[in-house]
């Protein structure tokens, strides 16, 4: 049976539809990362480097490419690096282009994303649902 009958179009319809009204991605990064000790006991598991980029990098760029236009992680102590990591850098750009490295500003496109980035803490770690639910307005 093909999948292109009105079945799969409705569906398709929907998907489509709701994706248009997704712009809130909620991001938990919380965690100690503490099967991965020693290696995350100063560096956040979510900066850890995947190829170039760090883990994190991979899943903000996704979220834009769908449209997402609000990224809200959900931090916990020691997590500043996340933050440092989305902070547009004018210094490091300025001196990118000064030193006639215009070919490494491509690996900060993600800072000219038409993305905002939230943050909140998790003040306990509670779990999974506890850092979804502190999301909540």
């Amino acid at each position: 049976m093909s999948k292109t009958g009105p079945v799969g179009k409705q569906k398709a319809n929907y998907v489509e539809k709701a994706a248009m009204c997704i712009d809130l991605a909620v991001v938990p990064v919380a965690g100690r990362g503490t099967r991965l000790l020693p290696l995350t006991k100063s560096q956040p598991k979510e900066m850890l480097p995947v190829g170039r980029k760090p883990v994190v990098q991979y899943v903000v760029e996704e979220l834009a490419r769908c449209g997402i236009g609000r990224v809200l992680f959900i931090t916990g102590p020691g997590k500043t690096a996340i933050e440092n990591h989305f902070d547009i850098d004018a210094e490091l750009i300025a001196l990118l282009r000064e030193t006639g490295k215009e070919e490494l500003l491509a690996e900060l496109a993600f800072e000219r994303e038409d993305v905002q980035y939230l943050y909140t803490r998790q003040r306990r770690q509670l779990g999974l649902g506890h850092a979804v639910l502190c999301a909540e307005p």
